[in-house]
């Protein structure tokens, strides 16, 4: 089973952020943490990668109903979405499959949440 929903566009890189938060913004998700990942990693290991960073995704209205449904979820949130610099001028981005993410708790609720909260990360991702 794959454990992410991607797509790769023809955008450079910072539009491709743009594009996505943007994507995001119409199916109720907000950006609450932004990751610069090649930044980070060449600050702290002296390390070089191609630009990559992860977004990390909310929908308070699904948000709420995971963690009232299921208080230790807050372990699996934010929704995490990558958008990662290919060759070519091209760029991928990638958000977790929530229901990959969901199997892991025994909890019927969040499974429904899980199917519900995939189809707007689907759209979102796709769309671009």
């Amino acid at each position: 089973m794959s454990y992410t929903i991607s797509n790769t566009v023809n955008l450079e890189f910072d539009a491709a952020i743009a594009a996505v938060t943007e994507s995001l913004k119409t199916q109720g998700f907000g950006i609450i943490t932004e990751i610069d990942l090649s930044n980070t990693l060449k600050n702290k290991i002296d390390k070089d990668i191609a630009p990559y960073k992860i977004l990390g995704a909310c929908n308070p209205n699904y948000a709420y109903e995971a963690v009232t449904n299921e208080p230790q979820v807050g372990v699996m949130l934010p929704c995490n979405v990558i958008v990662r610099q290919l060759e070519n001028n091209q760029v991928e981005i990638a958000a977790i499959d929530p229901i990959a993410s969901m199997m892991a708790i025994e909890n019927d609720k969040l499974h429904v949440f899980a199917s519900e909260v995939k189809a707007l990360l689907e759209k979102a991702v796709t769309s671009i």
